[in-house]
Order: C-alpha cells, then structure tokens, then sequence
C-alpha cells in the first residue's frame, strides 16, 4: 500500500470514528442485573418479554416515556418502562431504545429484572411482584477524577445544580439541561413523577453528589427514579453546551457533525490532491452494579 493510499485509510478511519461519537447517545453507561432467571421451561416468559419489549421499541418512535406490562395474569406478567433524554429527537429516542433489548439479553440473560442505561435512554424490566427499591436508591455514580482548585467553585456549583431543581419543577417535563456561572448541568425524572417527587428526588441526587463526588469538576449520580450529571468549565461552558437543550440540541449537534464530516472530506481530497501531485512531480520510493430495581 503506497504512502496516498496509507494515509488515505487512516483519514477514512478517523472520520468514520467521528461518525460513530456523533451517536454517544447509544454508548452503554452501567447495567444492572437480577441475580435469579426465568424458570421458563415452556417458553411463556421468553414470549410476554418480547411482546413487551415490541410495545416499548414501538412507542419509542413516538413518545420520550413509556411503561407497560405484558403477560396474563399478575404470575406471568413483566412489567417494563424506557426513557429518552428530553433533548433527544423522536428518531434518536427510537435509535437509543432499539439497541438496549440487545444489551440486556447480552448483558442480563434470563434474568427476571434488568436495567440498561444508555447515555440517551435507559429500559428497565422486572416479573410482576418483583422487590421495588426507594426511587432514590443510589444506583450508579461517576465522579470526575479532576478536583477544582481555588475558593468560589462550591457556591458556584450550589447555583448551577439549583437551576436543575428549579427547572425540573417548572412544567418543563422533569428535564432540564443549561448552562449557569461556567457549569453545564442536566436532570432528569422518570416520566411518571409527579412534579413534587421529582424535585424530592432531584434534591437527593445533588446532595448524594457533594457527598460521593466532593470537589469534583464533573459527575454523574444515577438514582433509580432520577439522575443528574454536570461538568465544570474553568474557561466558559462551551457554546454548542449551551445550546444543547430540549429545544435546540439534537439539531445543532446533527449540524455540527455534518459540517465536521464535510469539512474533513474536503481536506482528505486536498490532501490526497496534494499527494498525487508529490508523486507524479518527484517520483519518490513509497515510504459491571447489582440490579435493585
């Protein structure tokens, strides 16, 4: 393979990996698995776990949450639920939710309850009369490993993570993403909370975060009912944070991705042009958290 060739591959390799990380939406996050499985000698349970999972891929295209339950009979039913992030696109809702049927049969098995949590949606699924957890049960923390330095940072977080209590409680669906005082910040409730519990929840996760992730620039908190995530920009939330909300995100991240992708094929072709040229002018030689749901 000669040298325009060679750097050709690696310039198509690097732009089909900035393809594939405009989709992190479908990156896996954590999972959480029951410890016992199906008894499930005459198939019944195999069959009401995809006749739900149908209805929950279906109302995906449509709708950010969903729950249901499939089977006769309070024996045989399972319950299960999905949700989208509030700025995810219909289509994107539906992307993120088709994959995590996969995920939990690879991840989970037979297992009579799962819970697979994507960066753009989550699906959980139980047997009816399956042990129900506090909704603000710590399910699963990430705390950036970067600790902020100077005076000021903490009241700066308090006001930043205020604003996702304060926007979840205001109509706005029990999500909310902004950018406040130099800090992105993102909540969000399961779409069955009512307004109260989700800012009750919310509360617990922000406090669950100062205890768990101190002084931490950035952290994740999942609670079985909530999560909230924020990051802390020492020189400014960048502008595509800032305008990644409910209204505008998916569309501005989708235009940003093309306009990158386009930008980059432009430059393989100045770069291969170049090359060609080079060759024909010189002549050279080629040189894994337990379920609890």
């Amino acid at each position: 393979m000669g040298p325009s060739q060679s750097l050709f591959f690696f310039l198509t390799l690097a732009l089909f990996s900035l393809l594939c990380s405009s989709t992190d939406y479908t990156n896996l996050v954590f999972k959480g698995c029951a410890d016992q499985n199906f008894q499930d000698s005459n198939g019944i349970y195999k069959q009401t776990l995809k006749n739900l999972l149908d209805t929950l891929i279906s109302q995906s295209s449509s709708s950010k949450f969903h729950n249901a339950t499939s089977g006769d009979g309070s024996s045989s039913a399972i319950n299960g639920l999905f949700q989208c992030r509030g700025d995810l696109s219909n289509d994107d809702c539906n992307s993120c939710v088709k994959r995590t049927p996969g995920l939990a049969q690879k991840l989970c098995g037979q297992a009579i309850a799962a819970r697979v949590q994507l960066n753009g949606c989550y699906l959980r699924y139980e047997i009816s009369g399956f042990r129900q957890v506090s909704g603000t049960e710590l399910l699963y923390k990430v705390c950036g490993s970067t600790r902020a330095s100077g005076a000021g940072f903490g009241d700066r977080l308090d006001l930043a993570l205020g604003e996702i209590v304060k926007g979840v409680g205001s109509g706005n669906s029990g999500f909310y993403a902004g950018a406040y005082e130099s800090v992105y910040v993102l909540g969000q409730c399961e779409g069955d909370l009512s307004s109260g519990d989700c800012v009750n929840c919310v509360k617990n996760a922000i406090d669950r975060s100062k205890s768990v992730c101190g002084s931490s620039i950035s952290a994740q908190i999942y609670l079985q009912e909530c999560y909230i995530s924020y990051t802390y920009y020492p020189s400014g939330v960048p502008s595509n944070q800032q305008s990644f909300s409910q209204s505008s995100g998916t569309g501005r991240n989708t235009q940003k991705t093309v306009a990158l992708v386009l930008g980059g094929l432009v430059g393989v072709g100045l770069v291969m042009a170049c090359l060609l040229f080079a060759k024909s002018a010189f002549k050279k030689k080629p040189h894994a958290y337990k379920y609890s749901g």
